[in-house]
């Protein structure tokens, strides 16, 4: 009989300890840089000042001087954390007035923001599909929404990236009467395509589905004043719910869910995501709410992101580099190997671009890509230490 107390090997430390992904990645050091500092585009990495070119920090707004007021003032009056879930002891009055100011601004009934984007986004799935339910998804949609399927134990058909046909034909192997949940993102990150979402609504709406929208890479950058993929189309009424990161054009952390008001309230009853994650702090809310004033009275951030985005990406065509059909200011440069992306990659580091690599499985084989994204921040400057970074590097392939 095995003692009780003896020592046994434990399976899953050697697992971890073995793992071929972990060591690769720890010895080419393509993620988890840590910078020494920033301000603005411009970012310090092992003494180096660089040109940050893979933030999602679209309408450059982390750095206004408002926003970075408005971290000390909410500080302030709330202290740094409610310490709590917003079921319990976490819901404050700052809470309601972003959600309000959200659901206004994005033509809803009601808004439900929590601690973090991936939180939100896997909420808006979990929560409204279950075991019998059909999910309907893009087949590049989000992790967090991968997982937001898994979660509801609903089955799940996929449909060809951002193809309505090949979605009407899934639709069509699908029994009439059986509820359907149907999952697109507004703006595809590493691609930077634009959701076909007039023709995905439609077929949402003759099929009887429930069109779920994520659009973290949407909101600020597309529609009225930054409205999103849904105003950009004019079809917010056709969808169900609206969920995002604040993150990326709002400068802040955290996330949200949008919708009719019995939707909202259904999620904070039924979603675990929602009510046991601790409430969103003082400094982010107030971030968030500030950022969300600047898209409406100082439209010339919007302006200038477009502006960015179109020099960019001539800057990328003009060098015969492949951006996968981007429509936004999320450009992939795809290169098609890991190792023509590792040599791109090190040589724009060399010279003071920074940047992220993608490669399958993350991506689909053949797209191994370098994932980059413009800001309105990004200056005359910071373009000619781009142009001359970007040449350098097809110099290297």
């Amino acid at each position: 009989m095995l003692s009780l107390f003896s020592k046994q090997p434990k399976a899953i430390v050697a697992r971890a300890q073995d793992d071929y992904a972990t060591k690769l990645r720890l010895k080419y050091k393509p993620y988890y840089h840590a910078m020494e500092a920033q301000q603005g585009t411009r970012i310090t990495l092992d003494g180096r000042e660089m040109v940050m070119l893979s933030s999602n920090d679209y309408l450059g707004l982390s750095f206004h001087p408002q926003v970075i007021e408005s971290v000390a003032t909410a500080t302030r009056r709330w202290g740094t954390s409610t310490t709590g879930a917003r079921i319990s002891n976490g819901s404050r009055g700052y809470h309601t007035e972003l959600e309000e100011k959200l659901a206004a601004f994005l033509d809803r009934e009601a808004c439900h923001v929590s601690v973090a984007g991936y939180i939100s986004c896997c909420s808006a799935v979990a929560s409204f599909a279950q075991k019998g339910d059909v999910i309907v998804a893009d087949k590049n949609i989000h992790s967090c929404l991968w997982d937001g399927v898994r979660l509801s134990m609903a089955t799940v058909e996929r449909f060809s990236h951002n193809n309505p046909a090949d979605l009407r034909e899934v639709l069509q192997t699908i029994p009439a009467k059986t509820p359907k949940l149907m999952v697109v993102e507004g703006v595809y990150s590493m691609e930077g395509h634009i959701c076909q979402l007039p023709e995905i609504a439609k077929l949402a709406e003759e099929s009887g589905s429930f069109l779920v929208l994520d659009d973290a890479h949407g909101l600020g950058v597309l529609g009225r004043q930054g409205r999103g993929t849904a105003d950009h189309f004019g079809v917010n009424a056709q969808v169900d719910l609206v969920c995002g990161s604040m993150s990326k054009s709002l400068a802040a952390t955290g996330g949200f869910v949008a919708g009719s008001r019995d939707l909202i309230e259904y999620l904070r009853t039924n979603s675990k995501q929602t009510i046991f994650s601790a409430a969103l702090s003082p400094a982010m809310a107030a971030v968030a709410s500030t950022s969300l004033d600047l898209l409406q009275s100082e439209p010339e951030h919007l302006d200038r992101l477009w502006r960015n985005t179109r020099r960019y990406r001539e800057l990328l065509h003009g060098l015969g580099l492949d951006t996968w059909g981007s429509e936004t200011p999320a450009v992939p440069i795809v290169l098609g190997s890991k190792e023509a992306v590792y040599r791109f990659w090190q040589a724009l580091l060399k010279k003071g671009v920074f940047t992220v690599m993608s490669i399958a499985p993350a991506v689909p084989p053949g797209k191994d890509l370098i994932r980059t994204a413009i800001s309105a921040r990004h200056s005359d400057e910071d373009f000619e230490r781009i142009a001359e970074a970007m040449a350098y590097a097809v110099k290297q392939l």
